[in-house]
């Protein structure tokens, strides 16, 4: 059993929602209560670990916690000495205070770090929408982040606060069990461009620059001849890296992903649409799976989102459920409605460009939610977590 303080009652009902159900794998049942300041969670066998609320209860009215002046301006470290139930040496406090009391006698664990509103930050990306700070192609990006500030970028700090919070259960319960999860290597391409030779004037700009900009004729011959051996059969076009991605994937007992991109709406955009079925029908025969790349401003454009899919939906024959924004363009929690909408399964945007690292702090996929209509979506986010540019 699990009592709540009774006011941002949506938000408070996902983030338990997400631990437990999601990632602990348990039942449990809510009550709310008037008047209180903590979140008091009751084991069937009397334990009670009672976490401190430093955040929700400072807001009344819905919404009213979505300001910057909310963001952590610092973040204090509690170390193994001062809390046996960590998983690491240490752990971050985003929200709580370095406090952790175990009463023997009654059973009970107080523990001042306040690891739902922390989880909630961190999940739900609501510190990118008070934050103005965007990068040139209109990006959060990862030096305004606070898990970046304070070095825990790095870190699955959600998971970290989970395996916390199933440590004190344990301590207290030991008829109580978690579900199982296994670790999975998870390989995506993003097909930006799918071949570099794909029509006779294809590349020239590129062999014009080695002559003009380089001056290196060398160059400039190679590249003609590589062009000239592709358009002829003669060898590989250069971009055909299809069988030697799905080679490596096998080699190590997994699959790829193969996220499809055919749109113009934008400069940063390519359309691959004449190549599509000829790519899907090769990786389909090996087993492998095709999702979803929308254009660069897919992410904030519904209309854009929707007709790029339908085409390319039309053009190999099935439908896409999962994929990633071209360029990580993503703006919370616009992006994330735009795909719910558009049914997809879930996505795997989030990641900063620059860096490599936990943009969401977790490892696991998660249910996630819109921030604005305070509701939780269909939609999963699998976090990208290291992409090969970075």
């Amino acid at each position: 059993k699990i009592f709540i303080p009774d006011n941002n009652i949506n938000e408070r009902q996902y983030i338990v929602d997400v631990i437990f159900r999601e990632f602990l794998g348990l039942d449990y049942l809510v009550e709310f209560r008037e008047n209180t300041s903590v979140w008091e969670i009751e084991l069937k066998d009397r334990g009670r670990i009672i976490i401190e609320d430093h955040f929700f209860r400072k807001f009344q009215r819905d919404l009213e916690y979505l300001n910057i002046k909310n963001i952590p301006h610092s973040v204090k470290f509690q170390d193994k000495k001062n809390n046996p139930f960590l998983s690491e040496c240490d752990i971050p406090i985003i929200y709580g205070e370095d406090k952790l009391a175990i009463d023997e006698n009654s059973k009970t664990i107080i523990c001042g770090i306040d690891i739902f509103a922390s989880s909630f930050f961190m999940l739900t990306r609501w510190e990118e929408y008070v934050n103005p700070s965007r990068d040139e192609y209109n990006r959060f990006p990862h030096t305004e982040s606070i898990a970046y500030k304070f070095n825990f970028l790095h870190r699955p700090i959600v998971n970290e606060y989970v395996e916390m919070l199933w440590n004190m259960m344990k301590y207290l319960s030991f008829n109580i069990y978690r579900k199982k999860r296994n670790f999975q290597i998870l390989l995506t391409h993003d097909i930006d461009i799918a071949f570099k030779y794909s029509s006779l004037i294809s590349g020239s700009r590129e062999i014009l620059g080695d002559i003009l900009k380089r001056k290196n004729l060398i160059l400039a011959f190679e590249n003609m001849k590589t062009k000239i051996m592709t358009h002829l059969n003669i060898i590989k076009d250069p971009y055909d890296t299809f069988d030697y991605l799905m080679d490596i994937s096998e080699r190590f007992s997994t699959k790829s992903y193969f996220f499809l991109h055919a749109s113009t709406s934008s400069v940063y955009d390519f359309d691959n649409s004449r190549y599509l079925k000829t790519l899907v029908d090769k990786i389909k025969s090996r087993g492998h799976f095709i999702g979803y790349h929308p254009s660069f401003n897919a992410y904030k454009d519904i209309e854009i989102f929707r007709k790029d899919k339908q085409k390319i939906e039309k053009i190999i024959g099935i439908p896409l459920k999962f994929g990633r924004q071209h360029w990580l363009t993503f703006e919370a929690p616009t992006t994330w409605q735009i795909w719910n909408d558009c049914n997809m399964e879930w996505d795997s945007t989030l990641y900063y460009a620059d860096e490599e690292g936990f943009r969401c702090g977790v490892c696991y996929p998660y249910s996630v939610f819109n921030f604005l209509t305070r509701k939780k979506l269909k939609l999963k986010e699998k976090s990208l977590t290291i992409m090969e540019w970075t």
